[in-house]
């Protein structure tokens, strides 16, 4: 068996990010930028009015004054000529300021008649004015190449005038469920049977990290079913299989693809759950084979195919990301595997989270996964813990998951 960190160096060091793809703007949301985004256009474009009120000359807008009204600017209808002495223009927010105004009077601070428009508090120069190219210039990088675009990035690319965005391809992942006793949700479950979990969960999983999931059918115990559905999967970025990755005489796995020309990397891992974890490549194919039991299969996915998504979709990658908690219960020792308990989170009188494990940590309990809130980590051989003690956490929801 080796670490768990060690395991995921060498997932991820054996992964590149897949090519570059331009789409439209609106597909954009979520996808990583593969190019910097730049500025095709200066933000404001002019100098305009940052409120509804007039433009003015600053030394002609002193309190009392009186001012001649000679036009209006709403927003995109830009006056066209320019403000003498004693002079004002009506403007509104956006509007661009008239050539010879330095200042806006807010329209609350002036009261127009017959006689024209009296300013009832003096302005300063500058006052009331976006400049142009506060926001953004032509020709500057505003969204960096390896970002997830978010709403509010997909909004910025708009304001540059970017109709099409040129990201990489969503990670395209194969996901195979092994095993004679597994039945989709629906189907009539054979005798001694079960429902297959594994692949809707990872496949959800896949979408939250950016990926794009390819769900083939279930290959039943056979190593030439299991072959030829891994051969379909060659046009993926990575095969995930589950199931028959164990040492029991119908975990054939291993045995069906290396046939197929698959190169073992490493198998076992010291960490629970999820120990019988395969990692190779089947030709150019990158496989991982996580355990049947559906709780391992998605601790590992949390730890493994996460960051590995990340990697391919042309993000920087490592371990999930942790917080420090306090434990809501006594600890028990730990042995020689990295553990990762299940656990409530509550906050307690000062704020600070608490983390619960369950009295019961069996791997086949997925209701108590899917109850959970975060995954207590415990290093191998770590000591008993009182209740209260600090320890470091992965919060499932931070993964979208």
């Amino acid at each position: 068996m080796i670490a768990l960190e060690e395991a995921r160096g060498r997932i991820l060091g054996a992964l590149s990010p897949t090519p570059a793809e331009t789409v439209a703007l609106p597909e954009a949301w979520g996808r990583v930028t593969a190019r910097p985004v730049v500025a095709r256009v200066t933000q404001p474009p002019a100098d305009v009015s940052a409120m509804d009120g007039y433009a003015v000359r600053a030394g002609d807008a002193v309190a009392g004054a009186v001012l001649r009204r000679i036009g209006e600017a709403p927003a995109g209808h830009p006056f066209s000529g320019m403000i003498g002495a004693g002079e004002t223009v009506r403007i509104f927010t956006g509007s661009f300021i008239p050539r010879g105004a330095d200042a806006v009077l807010l329209q609350e601070d002036a009261r127009e008649d017959a006689a024209g428009v009296t300013v009832g508090e003096a302005v300063m120069a500058g006052r009331w004015i976006r400049r142009r190219g506060l926001d953004f210039s032509e020709g500057e990088a505003l969204i960096p190449s390896g970002r997830r675009m978010t709403a509010r990035d997909i909004g910025l690319a708009a304001a540059c005038n970017h109709p099409w965005i040129t990201v990489r391809r969503r990670p395209r992942i194969g996901i195979l469920a092994t095993g004679d006793e597994i039945a989709l949700p629906g189907e009539p479950i054979p005798a001694g049977g079960i429902v297959s979990s594994n692949a809707h969960a990872l496949a959800a999983l896949v979408r939250a990290g950016g990926g794009e999931p390819v769900v083939l059918p279930i290959a039943a115990d056979d190593r030439a079913a299991i072959a030829e559905a891994a051969q379909a999967a060659r046009a993926c970025d990575m095969l995930v299989t589950t199931g028959g990755a164990s040492v029991g005489e119908h975990d054939l796995v291993q045995a069906a693809l290396g046939p197929e020309g698959f190169a073992l990397d490493f198998w076992q891992i010291a960490m629970r759950p999820g120990k019988p974890l395969i990692w190779g490549r089947l030709g150019a194919t990158p496989v991982l084979g996580l355990p049947g039991n559906p709780v391992s299969a998605l601790v590992c996915a949390v730890q493994f195919l996460l960051p590995a998504l990340a990697v391919l979709s042309g993000l920087p990658a490592g371990a999930p990301p942790t917080v420090r908690v306090l434990t809501g219960a006594a600890i028990a020792a730990n042995d020689k595997r990295f553990d990762h308990l299940r656990a409530t989170l509550a906050e307690d009188a000062e704020g600070r989270l608490v983390a619960t494990p369950f009295a019961r940590q069996d791997s086949s309990m997925l209701a108590t996964l899917a109850r959970a809130d975060a995954l207590v980590l415990r290093a191998p051989l770590a000591p008993a813990m009182a209740a209260g003690s600090e320890v470091e956490a992965i919060l499932l929801a931070q993964l979208g998951i």
